[in-house]
């Protein structure tokens, strides 16, 4: 879910490390191929567990629907719909499905977000990475930004049903909760991580002008900051997303999400506050694609 203008707002704008088009979550920074496959601030002891359904690490997968949003900001679970499935993807081979192709990024930007993805299975993948992506930067806790993020990647009348629930869901009262303030901001003395990093995707079908792909992720969430009470924690998630062949490229028409796979916790210890707040100013996200 900073993108462009609204970097400066999360402490993201002055970063002399990006590059002059820099988009949504910091993608403008790098281009990659998806590879093969308490005391204190609350940041300096030893890695800890998930946290249970309290944490609001369950915030990134639920920045999009309205149920959705209501869960995150009662800190409930994710959304149990089965993602699975059997899809283009699978083959007799048993390669990785999000294997290298040696097929270039794409280089068009439309608000910010990479567009311009091939009609074919491998195009609906990266459109579905780099979509949620945008989904789940901290974009989406601002009302302009959001918008933007919601009419550039849904079709547009999946985009027209979205925004007004949304705009009810990302009250000030919700916003305050996260240690926001109105308009999505963090306090002068801290940082509001929200990004999602895929993984690996997979297409659960294929038919031409339509297509279903699943990103599986990790998510940071939380503030950074001295007095923070929730620090910047990680989840796991599935992100499941019905494309459309709208105008030339890909579109969401609907989405859901799901809980794991989640892999055993590390034992590295925790980073400070501090090392969190330079680490999300100093590196920019990824442009997705094979």
């Amino acid at each position: 879910m900073s993108f462009g203008d609204e970097h400066g707002q999360h402490g993201h704008g002055n970063d002399p490390g990006r590059t002059a088009d820099d988009g949504f979550g910091g993608m403008g920074q790098t281009r990659t191929r998806l590879p093969d496959g308490g005391a204190g601030d609350g940041y300096g002891g030893p890695r800890r567990p998930q946290r249970s359904s309290r944490s609001l690490i369950a915030m990134v997968g639920v920045v999009v629907l309205l149920i959705a949003a209501i869960a995150f900001a009662n800190r409930g679970g994710g959304d149990d719909t089965d993602a699975s499935g059997t899809g283009g993807a699978d083959n007799a081979s048993g390669t990785d499905p999000t294997a290298a192709s040696g097929v270039k990024p794409v280089t068009g930007k439309n608000g910010g977000i990479p567009s311009g993805f091939a009609k074919d299975e491998q195009g609906a993948e990266s459109a579905a990475s780099n979509y949620a992506v945008a989904l789940g930067s901290d974009g989406m806790f601002n009302s302009d930004s959001r918008h933007r993020i919601v009419d550039t990647i849904y079709t547009p009348a999946a985009a027209a049903k979205l925004k007004g629930p949304q705009d009810e869901a990302y009250s000030p009262e919700f916003l305050a909760k996260l240690g926001l303030d109105a308009k999505g901001n963090a306090p002068a003395d801290s940082s509001f991580v929200s990004r999602t990093v895929p993984v690996g995707t997979k297409v659960e079908s294929f038919a031409g002008d339509t297509a279903k792909v699943s990103v599986w992720y990790t998510g940071l969430i939380g503030m950074s900051g001295p007095d923070s009470t929730d620090p910047v924690s990680t989840t796991w998630k599935t992100w499941t997303f019905d494309l459309q062949w709208t105008a030339d490229d890909w579109r969401v028409t609907a989405d859901s999400q799901k809980d794991g796979p989640a892999p055993v916790p590390g034992d590295i210890a925790a980073s400070t506050a501090d090392e969190i707040s330079k680490a999300v100013d100093e590196y920019g996200g990824f442009t997705y694609a094979r």
